[in-house]
């Protein structure tokens, strides 16, 4: 008698019985694959780039990422008449025409209506950044303004998504008066930026326009991710110059000694950044959705393969998420710049060394920056690795703390107080990044109000907040968030 046949068949229990035997044997065939992997003859980097790549196969071919072996999605078939998959099919071709898998409902946020809200204005602009000032919530401000930096391979706004988890209203609610670059989406008309551009043109003139309007003899300074990198250099640079811009420097998820990247480490060699130069590196784009794949790959399974399923196998549209939305917002490079961000950091390493690079004409060393330094990593981040960044606090010349947040690249930076969410680690600097975990403490909630005590003691006293925004000689060109952020990349 075949299981068809029998009057107690139940075709879901089959089908669920059956995905799991398949389920039992792509596990097994990962764990083979991983074992065989183990003894082949390669060196460490061999083995580390061979199991990446494994794992975007063993992720990939997952049976619950086909539809005729995952019985959730055949079911919805069943139970909709096959709606579920006329809907998936819709969804995968919005998907392809739009050049990536939607992971929230494009058309719930707007960026300046419903993220990026913080009320302020544009107060300058070149070809490279915008400017925004934002406008004071408190009476009385501290004297130094705080000028933020933030990552300039995606948009500024996860640092403004909206009021309840925005680090912006939560600085300017502190009393300070917020600067923040709003790096430009660019084109081929400024495809020959290069990297020296970003310090100078970028972060640097970003610094100098704050002090003007702010009057203040110094700025505190931010600076995210890769803008961490650029804040470093610019204040090195400066102070190679005898200028000393920065009253303190906070580095959120930031690398300067890239010894260990990580994943993202394998996918940079000799042969790749040549490749690079040669065909972007004297003037190009690096397109936005290429990093944002390459992102994703390092969280197949967070970032790729449950929309697929859920939207191309079950019919189901992505909620909206104004995380996730900002993270589909792709943003260009220009060839020149990423090309040397590539061969001095990832690949040689040499911003670490006491004039390993020339920037903008003068030898960089970041132990010239004594400002003190506020130093935050993630422990569960996959792009800055929480020990390759404590690295970089023996890189510079001032008093410096460092803060171990739980959660990963992002949610561990966005985590407003109210929301009572995970925790966080404090002590006193260690020799090693391990000694100084096991003597470290933890405190529960969000790092921000230590650090917006911290920032309090190096922003100058309180004075009389202005109303209005801008100067006469950098007056206000439009409202926040301006129009860099709102260009989307081609």
């Amino acid at each position: 008698m075949t299981p068809t046949s029998s009057p107690d068949f139940d075709p879901s229990s089959w089908l669920q019985a059956w995905q799991q035997g398949l389920s039992q044997g792509h596990l097994q065939f990962g764990a083979w694959m991983r074992g065989a992997l183990e003894t082949a003859p390669f060196d460490a980097r061999g083995k580390a780039q061979m199991d990446f790549a494994l794992r975007q196969v063993i992720d990939a071919t997952n049976p619950a990422n086909c539809l005729a072996t995952n019985p959730e999605a055949m079911q919805a078939a069943l139970d909709s008449g096959g709606a579920s998959l006329v809907e998936g099919a819709c969804l995968f071709l919005a998907d392809l025409a739009k050049g990536r898998i939607s992971m929230s409902d494009d058309q719930a946020f707007e960026v300046g209506r419903n993220v990026a809200t913080s009320p302020g204005s544009v107060v300058f602009e070149n070809e490279l950044m915008q400017l925004v000032q934002y406008a004071p919530s408190t009476a009385r401000v501290h004297k130094r303004p705080l000028v933020i930096v933030p990552p300039c391979i995606n948009k500024f706004y996860i640092l403004d998504l909206q009021p309840a988890n925005s680090l912006v209203a939560h600085a300017v609610a502190q009393g300070h008066t917020v600067f923040l670059v709003s790096w430009r989406n660019v084109s081929a008309e400024q495809c020959h930026l290069s990297w020296d551009d970003y310090v100078e043109q970028g972060v640097l003139r970003a610094l100098d326009i704050a002090r003007s309007i702010a009057r203040a003899d110094q700025v505190s300074t931010l600076g995210f991710c890769i803008g961490g990198t650029l804040l470093a250099s610019a204040l090195a640079v400066a102070a190679a110059r005898g200028e000393k811009p920065a009253a303190s420097v906070t580095l959120l998820t930031a690398m300067l000694d890239f010894s260990d990247t990580g994943e993202l480490g394998l996918m940079v060699d000799e042969a790749m950044v040549a490749t690079r130069e040669a065909t972007i590196g004297r003037g190009g784009l690096l397109k936005g959705r290429e990093l944002a794949t390459v992102f994703a790959a390092l969280r197949a399974n967070d970032l790729i393969w449950p929309y697929v399923v859920n939207g191309y196998l079950k019919g189901k549209a992505p909620p909206a998420f104004d995380l996730l939305h900002w993270n589909g917002d792709d943003t260009n490079l220009p060839g020149p710049m990423y090309c040397w961000y590539l061969r001095n950091t990832y690949l040689e390493n040499k911003l670490r060394e006491p004039g390993g690079t020339v920037q903008c004409g003068v030898p960089v060393d970041l132990s010239r920056i004594d400002a003190p330094a506020f130093v935050y990593a993630s422990r569960e981040d996959h792009i800055v690795p929480w020990k390759t960044a404590y690295a970089g606090t023996r890189l510079l010349g001032g008093e410096t703390r460092f803060v171990l947040g739980a959660s990963g690249h992002i949610a561990g930076v966005i985590n407003p107080p109210a929301k009572k969410k995970r925790n966080h680690w404090v002590g006193d600097l260690a020799a090693e990044a391990g000694a100084w975990l096991d003597a470290a403490q933890s405190v529960d909630g969000s790092w921000w109000p230590g650090w917006s005590d911290w920032l309090a003691t190096h922003a100058g006293a309180k004075v009389a907040a202005r109303s209005a925004l801008g100067s006469a000689e950098f007056p206000v060109i439009e409202p926040a968030p301006g129009r860099y952020v709102k260009a989307k990349a081609a």
